[in-house]
């Protein structure tokens, strides 16, 4: 009996690591690189900037391999510790009943961005409005901030650095309540947390990609001022 010939399977190359689709893992994995070399001094503001905006909009790993081509950490195990987890809540007693500022919108639109102090309570409302709270360039003056936002018709946008921890945790009553949880590699790096209410509205917290506090806690501050001492004594010493 004859037997029916069945036809070969078509052989198809496996495609290369370098030409894999990229993840948001891969992504944080580099830009992670990125800021290390940022505060090593490795890379100026300006380049970290350029390179993590280029690293968002990579599809291929290869692609992202470029971006950190030119420094060590891309080429062996990392020397940092893991990521530091922050707890899901504050310290007992850390934070105060009372808010130190209220943000507040009413039919209309409120701000707080720029090099402004955070305190250790903020309170923000927003009805039928929009409250935006931005900590990328903020100065914190505590290791804890509790934010609590209420959206009711409308929406609170909170954004941190990504250097720094982001806990949250709210509730959506036919609306969004949304944050992105954030674990900062620095041990005594701040821990933002977020509560709230959103009814008919929306309350979102996620970081901002490329943006760093520029002191952490004084530990920026003090490396960037050893590298100049020594640099001074270097000159006085001729």
């Amino acid at each position: 009996m004859d037997l029916q010939k069945r036809p070969e399977p078509t052989v198809t190359a496996s495609a290369k690591p370098a030409e894999l689709r990229a993840s948001d893992a891969d992504r944080d994995r580099i830009t992670d690189i990125l800021r290390d070399a940022l505060a090593e001094g490795r890379l100026t503001a300006e380049e970290h900037s350029e390179r993590v905006e280029g690293v968002l909009a990579t599809k291929t790993v290869g692609e992202l391999d470029q971006f950190v081509r030119d420094l060590p950490a891309a080429h062996g195990p990392r020397a940092t510790s893991a990521y530091t987890i922050a707890p899901n809540r504050p310290t007992a007693g850390a934070i105060p009943l009372e808010p130190d500022d209220n943000v507040v919108a009413v039919f209309s639109a409120a701000v707080r961005k720029g090099r402004w102090r955070a305190g250790r309570r903020i309170h923000a409302y927003a009805v039928f409005g929009s409250v935006e709270i931005d900590l990328s360039e903020a100065i914190f003056e505590y290791p804890q901030v509790v934010i609590r936002a209420i959206s009711v018709f409308g929406s609170v946008d909170i954004r941190v650095p990504e250097n720094v921890s982001l806990r949250g945790g709210g509730a959506g009553v036919l609306g969004s309540f949304e944050v992105r949880t954030l674990d900062s590699g620095e041990p005594e790096a701040p821990v933002v947390y977020v509560d709230g209410l959103a009814v008919l509205g929306s309350v979102e917290a996620k970081p901002r990609r490329g943006k760093l506090i520029a002191d952490i806690l004084g530990r920026v501050t003090d490396r960037v001022s050893d590298r100049l001492d020594k640099s001074l004594r270097k000159h006085l010493d001729r």
